[in-house]
């Protein structure tokens, strides 16, 4: 059978443009503030996956809503099954705007708004790509599952819900990442640097705040400070202004009497990619690290300003490694809350993302070894996710790539990255697509967006390589 799959893709531009904006108008970010038994992950994510699983009903899938988790979209029979996840939750918006981030804007052939790019344009990609295969009525030897997840940003805690419920796809591919290909994932785990005891000495720390996630580089970062005297703040404010000058960060300082506010603006960027950002958090624990802060305070600020602060590879922290097929270990500092004489909850996070070699546990030694030496309490938070590899030769890749080289006439070759996307969910699990090579990266930065030519194109590959896998 010859199809053209360009040819259907642009036959259903506008439906899928239109579909596409009204499900980035919803505000998916997970809220635990607003968890209910119907709302496991807050109101924001279950609203996108109902709104997405509603588009399979009308569309005439079968279609299941998994407790309000996680669901799927269905298509075609058979013993084995074809699987791609996509998610409908988003990081936090964040500052630093040109736009409403819930209401898309076209510009200049692209579409602007949180999840535009992660995940929301690849997912309805790969849903009208399903969706041109049920038009087109093409007989399939599998089924086509499109899983739809809610909280992929955060802590998986949708597939965790999800698989108790739901056998796993056979193999499959999440269309989250990049073309050609991914069929490797780095090992993620997060580590928590927590500090406890009294705010002391000369200056003292009263709070600092910063990041919104834990695999997002922050920022913006503030910290509120009592000084000695209003002398002190006036130079203390002089040479923050020196600071700003020659560092690559903008800050705004402002003093009432004793007390001071300070507030760094650095660049937000994916936590596996920490080397784009600018972390301004760091950066303002590099400025307040000369101050006579004591107890508490003086070893938060130590850690972040000495051991933390652009160590991108974990060099300073004693944990670099690199993998001759996965690279190096890669450290996001994303979170940092301090609240003066908390005898507990004041934190630093540390997400690593780490090639095969090492473990989570020679992490978590290693960075007692040494965060550990300045006075903090180091803990491992959260799910590790051991690294993942595909082959190359499995056929699931090999099929993948040929799709990709047969629409675009560029070879295809693997790769391997340091985020972590649904793929490494199945043991034959890939990510594919949907941002082309010497694409502009936004994911979970202010303004995202995703070329309105590369999600119609990637539509069009997609639709290719289901039929592929699933003929």
């Amino acid at each position: 059978m010859t199809i053209d799959w360009q040819k259907e893709v642009d036959a259903r531009k506008d439906a899928l443009l239109e579909d596409l904006q009204n499900l980035l108008r919803i505000n998916s970010e997970r809220d635990d503030s607003k968890v209910t038994p119907d709302a496991p992950f807050g109101p924001g994510p279950v609203a996108g996956l109902k709104h997405m699983l509603a588009y399979g009903e009308r569309d005439g899938f079968v279609v299941k809503n998994v407790d309000n988790y996680a669901g799927h979209i269905e298509y075609g029979e058979g013993n084995e099954t074809l699987g791609i996840f996509g998610h409908m939750d988003v990081v936090p918006a964040g500052d630093g705007w040109d736009t409403d981030p819930y209401e898309p804007v076209i510009k200049d052939g692209k579409i602007f708004a949180r999840g535009s790019s992660d995940d929301k344009g690849p997912s309805m990609a790969a849903y009208y790509a399903l969706r041109i295969i049920k038009d087109l009525g093409v007989p399939l030897s599998k089924k086509v599952r499109f899983v739809v997840g809610s909280d992929e940003e955060s802590g998986w805690g949708d597939m965790d819900y999800y698989f108790k419920h739901e056998e796993k796809p056979d193999f499959g591919f999440s269309p989250d990442a990049e073309f050609p290909i991914i069929n490797g994932e780095k090992g993620n785990v997060s580590l928590y640097a927590r500090f406890g005891g009294s705010s002391q000495g000369e200056y003292e720390l009263e709070s600092f705040n910063a990041g919104l996630r834990e695999n997002m580089v922050p920022g913006t970062a503030t910290a509120v400070i009592t000084v000695p005297t209003a002398e002190a703040a006036e130079k203390m404010q002089g040479a923050f202004s020196v600071f700003v000058d020659e560092e690559p960060i903008s800050g705004e300082f402002e003093a009432n009497g004793a007390t001071v506010t300070i507030k760094v603006v650095g660049k937000g960027a994916h936590g596996a990619s920490p080397q784009s950002g600018i972390n301004a958090a760091t950066y303002l624990a590099v400025f307040l690290n000369s101050y006579a802060f004591a107890g508490a305070a003086k070893e938060f600020i130590q850690v972040a300003a000495t051991l933390v602060h652009e160590d991108f590879y974990g060099e300073k922290l004693g944990v670099a490694f690199e993998d001759t097929k996965m690279g190096k270990l890669t450290m996001n500092a994303g979170l940092f809350v301090f609240k003066k004489d908390a005898e507990e909850g004041n934190f630093m996070s540390l997400n690593f993302r780490y090639p095969k070699g090492t473990t989570a546990a020679e992490l978590e030694a290693g960075v007692k070894a040494t965060a550990g030496a300045i006075g903090a309490e180091i803990v491992q938070g959260g799910r590790n996710q051991e690294p993942h590899y595909v082959p190359a030769d499995d056929p699931l890749v090999e099929t993948l790539l040929q799709v990709y080289e047969d629409h675009t006439g560029q070879k295809g070759h693997e790769q391997i990255i340091g985020g972590g996307t649904y793929g490494r969910l199945l043991k034959r699990g890939v990510a594919y697509g949907a941002m082309f090579p010497g694409y502009t990266d936004t994911m979970h930065q202010a303004n995202e967006f995703m070329a309105l030519d590369d999600l119609f194109r990637a539509t069009a590959i997609y639709a290719d390589a289901i039929y592929r896998l699933a003929k």
